[in-house]
Parts: C-alpha cells; sequence; structure tokens
C-alpha cells in the first residue's frame, strides 16, 4: 500500500499540466490584451478615455496568468520535487499556498472593482454595494491568511 500512495503522487501532475497549459493561454489572453490596449493607445494619440480601462485589463490579465504559474510551481513543490524556483514564488505547505492564493485574489478582486468604476456602467449605489462586497471578500481572505499563519507558528 505505501508503495501506491507514493505512486500517486505522480498523480498531481495531471493539475501541474493543466495549470501550465491554461497559464500559457492566460499569458496569450493577456498579450491579446496589450495589444487592444496598444492599438487603442497609438490610434487615438493617447487621448482615448478607454486607455486606463485597457491598460487595467491587461494588468488583470496577467495577475491571473501568475496565479496559474504560481498554482502549478507550487503544486509539483509539495508533491513531486524542488522547482528550483526562487523559495518566495513557491510554497512549502498547504496553508502557505492558500495564503498566497488568497493575496493575489485579493488584488484581482481589487482590479476588478477599479474596472467598474472606470467603466461607469453601473449606478452610484451598484458601485456602492459592489464595494462593500468586494472589500468583504478581500477582509475574510486577508484575515483567514493572518490567523492561517499565525496558527503556522504555534507548536
Amino acid at each position: 500500500m505505501k508503495k501506491v500512495i507514493e505512486a500517486s503522487k505522480y498523480l498531481s501532475l495531471i493539475a501541474v499540466i493543466t495549470l501550465l497549459l491554461v497559464f500559457i493561454l492566460a499569458l496569450l489572453w493577456g498579450v491579446g490584451r496589450a495589444v487592444t490596449a496598444a492599438y487603442e493607445i497609438i490610434s487615438s494619440y493617447g487621448q482615448s478615455s478607454s486607455v486606463s480601462l485597457l491598460l487595467i485589463k491587461v494588468i488583470d490579465a496577467f495577475l491571473i496568468a501568475v496565479v496559474l504559474y504560481v498554482l502549478a510551481a507550487s503544486i509539483y513543490r509539495l508533491f513531486i520535487d524542488d522547482t528550483g524556483l526562487p523559495a518566495r514564488m513557491v510554497v512549502r505547505n498547504l496553508p502557505e499556498l492558500k495564503s498566497k492564493l488568497s493575496g493575489i485574489i485579493v488584488l484581482v478582486l481589487a482590479v476588478h472593482f477599479v474596472e467598474a468604476l472606470f467603466e461607469e456602467t453601473q449606478g452610484a449605489m451598484d458601485l456602492l454595494w459592489l464595494g462593500l462586497a468586494t472589500s468583504a471578500v478581500a477582509g475574510a481572505l486577508i484575515a483567514f491568511s493572518y490567523l492561517g499563519a499565525k496558527d503556522e507558528g504555534k507548536p
């Protein structure tokens, strides 16, 4: 049974490979958004009101891509072998992975809220509710991350 358990760790490669494939697609998505933003900047001589929003969307796409890469590298390191990547990029345990993921989710939430502000398609009350919901989720993720890290230090 021990050999079966040890050999089954390689099943996590399915998750790693899938995350890397989606990471590549997300990078292409980000490049597409960057090309769109560059075209808008060049064609409007930087005068278009949508340039800021387009640039925020580029940042958002690449943030999501980075999340996928960090997850793939961390799962590989946790279950298979060392990655050779800097220690700050990958995690040593599952609580640290959850904490890192929470931090990146908070960034993505903030970017989406800023996108909603720039799009100006929602009313003031809708933006208020979106801001409150974003703050509540971000606050909960930060609190869980902090409390999880605090519990890690206990014997």
